[in-house]
């Protein structure tokens, strides 16, 4: 009888960035307070939703409204503005990051902040998505920042060199998460556009109370650390303040050791804070000797504009890598919470223990022959290691039964996928792993829509469930069990073979056949302490699945020739030696 499943509240995702959309194309056209409300209002279904893009998207409408709205939430809006910008970053949408960069150039031209505009609106034109149209908007502010006005420090119109530097750093910005090379870009493009010999870039150690760097153009490569302190670099990181100096050796706060050590000769020193969105200080641009005169005020004002796009990168990227280990060290603890699931299996029936193990290593052979990889695998690799813990809640008595079960005890074993379901369904996965439940509970579900427990067919099974199948049976028909020994190979691969279009997908059937035969028989060593010698894996590796297939079925083994019959004893010898035998 198929089961139906209580669906949980829907909401559309493509509605909801129409929506969105629409906001984002009437920002410039409506009146502020009414797309206010609706965006506020659109905020609070998205959060019942998982859909972190679109949350990333519609805060940083809500920011550039909420300025438009009253330009004094300044620091609140680059608040609401930071949180979407990290929400983009750790969905990976590119719509999302396009929106944030474009909302945030938006605010910075009517805070008059214009080299931040340019780099941020810069950042988003660059980002391709054919999710929303914004290129015309970006291009209207990019023009309206007005770079050639004589509202700036420098007239562009006869130097261009500052904007193509602010470009270049905002192009790093928009595809750079490394953090050395985000520095080693950085440090490239301000000694090439403030005309320096040399630039360092300095990073503060607040526990250590260092000041640290890889990145000193025109030095070696090898990392530089000394007390937060000394030096020029110390100075700037303890007070925050800009120091131009004309001529190094005539300041007392200058540190010759390094040009002691190297023979460098430091003449003029551009040195300048970087901060994060808290202000606070997260290091220090060094720039050495100008190839003609003395650093300006215009080179001040640049470095500026950059160091500010600097220091928020550098943050952004501490943060993507401690959001990375926090991401990996979630997935070791999911793992070990899988492995111990199994495990309880296992320490019920003895018989059957490694079962799980072994259709994971065959539903991996598998993902290999079609080339499934990523979340996609590794959805199908935890839901066969979970595909029988539903047997949790089986009685003993059928479970380990030796002999045939009966029709009622038939039909209390197979609740156990179902009971899969309800346990997988209970505990909390992120949303890459939500599949696992609908993977594991669906082994059992044969291709013409006859298995259970909802009876699906054909390709309304997902593509995990439809791997386990063959993965499933495979291992169950090699292997020793309470009521009966396994079967010959040839029968084995026949049944698999049999079932194609019937209780298996074709496709996952041919795949099957096309695996290595050195590959099959390194899961059947896996519970066993036999290791594959050398020369028989050579000899192996010459053959698929089908190739034994093949010679089984046209052929009796007696009737092989010689090199045949050398290829099928060893391939007996493994097989023979299989757990539980």
């Amino acid at each position: 009888m198929e089961e139906s499943l209580k669906p949980e509240q829907h909401y559309d995702f493509n509605a909801l960035k129409n929506e969105i959309n629409d906001i984002a194309n009437l920002v410039d056209k409506n009146e502020t307070s009414d797309l206010y409300k609706r965006a506020k209002l659109l905020h609070e279904s998205l959060l019942n939703t998982k859909f972190y893009d679109l949350i990333s998207a519609n805060l940083s409408i809500i920011a550039l409204l909420e300025y438009k709205q009253d330009s004094s939430n300044y620091k609140k809006v680059l608040a609401i503005l930071e949180d979407g910008r990290f929400l983009a970053e750790n969905s990976g949408s590119k719509y999302a990051r396009k929106m944030n960069y474009y909302c945030k150039g938006a605010v910075c031209l009517l805070e008059k902040n214009y080299y931040e505009a340019v780099v941020n609106l810069t950042i988003a034109k660059s980002i391709l998505t054919d999710e929303i149209d914004l290129d015309g908007k970006i291009e209207n502010l990019l023009n309206e920042a007005d770079f050639f006005s004589g509202g700036l420090p420098h007239q562009a119109n006869t130097n261009q060199k500052p904007l193509v530097a602010l470009l270049n750093v905002a192009r790093t910005l928009a595809v750079e998460t490394s953090l050395d090379m985000l520095l080693k870009t950085m440090a490239q493009e301000i000694k090439k556009v403030l005309n320096a010999d040399r630039c360092s870039v300095f990073l503060f150690d607040k526990q250590k109370n260092e000041l640290w760097s890889k990145i000193a153009l025109g030095l070696d490569s090898k990392e530089i650390r000394f007390s937060a302190d000394k030096g020029l670099a110390g100075y700037v990181a303890k007070t925050g303040e800009i120091v131009n100096i004309a001529n190094a050796y005539e300041d007392s706060r200058f540190n010759p050791e390094v040009d002691n050590e190297t023979g460098y000769k430091t003449q003029t020193i551009l040195c300048m804070p970087m901060r994060n969105m808290k202000h606070e200080i997260l290091g220090v641009f060094q720039v050495l000797n100008k190839l003609s005169g003395t650093f300006t005020k215009e080179d001040e004002e640049l470095l500026i504009a950059i160091g500010t796009s600097a220091g928020i990168a550098i943050e952004n990227s501490r943060l993507f890598d401690a959001q990375q280990k926090m991401i990996d060290a979630q997935k070791e603890l999911f793992k070990s919470f899988i492995d111990t699931l199994a495990a309880s299996i296992d320490a019920r029936d003895k018989i059957t223990s490694g079962h799980s193990g072994r259709v994971k290593m065959y539903s991996e052979l598998i993902c290999n022959i079609m080339g499934i990889d990523g979340t996609q695998r590794d959805n199908i690799i935890y839901g066969a290691i979970l595909h029988d813990i539903g047997k949790i809640g089986i009685r003993d008595a059928v479970l380990q039964k030796e002999g045939k079960l009966t029709d009622e005890e038939y039909k209390h074993i197979q609740e156990h996928v179902k009971i899969t379901y309800e346990i997988l369904n209970k505990v909390y996965l992120s949303e890459e792993f939500k599949e696992v439940a609908e993977i594991a509970s669906s082994h059992h579900e044969k291709y013409d829509g006859s298995g259970y427990f909802r009876k699906l067919s054909g390709e309304n099974i997902c593509l995990g469930g439809r791997i386990l199948a063959v993965s499933d049976v495979f291992d169950a028909i090699t292997s020793k069990r309470h009521y009966r020994d396994k079967m010959p190979i040839k029968d084995a691969l026949n049944i698999i073979k049999s079932g194609s279009g019937k209780h298996f997908d074709p496709k996952i059937v041919d795949a099957f056949f096309s695996i290595r035969l050195d590959n099959l028989v390194r899961v059947f060593l896996s519970e066993v302490d036999w290791v594959l010698e050398h020369d028989d894996g050579v000899e192996l590796s010459y053959y698929t699945v089908d190739n034994l297939y093949n010679l089984l079925v046209s052929n009796e083994p007696e009737n092989f020739n010689e090199e045949q019959k050398h290829f099928f004893k060893i391939f007996n010898h493994y097989y023979n030696c299989k757990a539980g035998n």
